[in-house]
């Protein structure tokens, strides 16, 4: 059985034209700075057909990479044991990416808690709550990241989690879309 949160059109995968990362859970420890890492080279991959334009390619690289971190970041940071798979694919004017990681049942829980207050609410207006609650000192998991690329960068999003396995782990996966410029203008 799976459960999807976000917008059902968003969860139709990454297109055609897939360029396709596993991090590896192993010696190396999956951390941070491949988060960064990672992230760069997206960015880097989805940002050089605008090379022309400096402006435009600063845009999209900015704007990608920060997408990409945010929720590569979330896959480290909650993650149960296991790869990481970033998917990216550039089509008709919009970015897509998928991440899939696995998480354990109570950080599933908890998320998809956070997940239905997000998709319920105008994310302006919880962006807006959730700083306000972070400066008070009240917020625990507060959304920041993924509130502030609906609202400000107009990123969409799907998540999908499916049935435990056979390690007692729930496979998440995370889609997003996001508007890049068309190239002919």
């Amino acid at each position: 059985m799976t459960t999807l949160f976000g917008l059902e059109d968003v969860a139709i995968g990454t297109g055609e034209n897939v360029a396709k990362l596993r991090l590896f859970d192993g010696p190396l420890d999956l951390g941070w700075k491949h988060c960064a890492m990672t992230s760069d080279f997206v960015a880097e991959f989805v940002a050089l057909r605008y090379r022309t334009s400096r402006n435009v390619y600063k845009e999209v690289r900015h704007n990608v990479g920060y997408l990409t971190n945010e929720l590569i970041e979330n896959a480290v940071k909650f993650r149960a044991s296991g790869e990481i798979v970033v998917e990216a694919s550039v089509a008709d004017n919009t970015f897509r990416t998928k991440v899939t990681n696995f998480v354990d049942k109570d950080t599933a829980e908890r998320f998809q808690h956070l997940l239905s207050e997000i998709a319920t609410g105008d994310p302006g207006d919880l962006l807006i709550e959730r700083i306000e609650a972070n400066a008070m000192g009240e917020a625990g998991g507060s959304g920041l990241g993924l509130l502030t690329l609906m609202s400000d960068y107009g990123a969409h999003f799907a998540w999908v989690f499916g049935s435990v396995d056979h390690e007692r782990r729930i496979p998440l996966e995370t889609y997003a879309a996001l508007a890049v410029p068309d190239l002919s203008a």
